[in-house]
C-alpha cells in the first residue's frame, strides 16, 4: 500500500477515534455542544445515550480500519473506508449539514482514491 493512502486512513481512524471521545465522553460538555451544534445542554442530557451509542460505531469504524491498516488488509481497508463514506454522505443529508459531508465522507473517499489510485 502506498504512503498517501497510509495516511490519509490514518488520518480517517483518528478523526472517527475523536468522534467517539466526543459522542461518549464529552457530549454534555461545552465542547460536545458546540462541536454538534446541539440546542442546549438539556437537549446534549436527553440524547446522551443515543450519542454514545452513535460514538460507540464511530470507535468500530476507527478500530476496524486501524486493524485492517495494521494488518496490511487492503480489502478491509477499503471496506470500512467504503461504510465511513456512505455514513458521512447519509449523515450530512439527515442533518441537511453539507460539513459534515467535508468532515466524514471527503477524507475516507480521498483515502479511496488514494488507495485504488495511487
Amino acid at each position: 500500500m502506498n504512503t498517501v493512502a497510509i495516511i490519509l486512513t490514518s488520518i480517517v481512524i483518528i478523526e472517527h477515534f475523536y468522534f467517539l471521545i466526543l459522542e461518549m465522553f464529552l457530549w454534555t460538555t461545552p465542547k460536545g455542544i458546540k462541536a454538534f451544534g446541539l440546542k442546549s445542554k438539556q437537549f446534549a442530557e436527553d440524547t446522551k445515550v443515543l450519542a454514545a451509542n452513535q460514538g460507540l460505531y464511530n470507535g468500530f469504524l476507527s478500530g476496524g480500519l486501524l486493524y485492517a491498516l495494521i494488518n496490511n488488509n487492503f480489502n478491509f481497508i477499503l471496506f470500512f473506508l467504503i461504510c465511513v463514506t456512505i455514513a458521512g454522505v447519509y449523515g450530512s443529508y439527515s442533518t441537511r449539514k453539507v460539513k459534515l459531508f467535508y468532515i466524514q465522507a471527503v477524507p475516507a473517499i480521498l483515502a479511496i482514491i488514494a488507495l485504488l489510485f495511487l
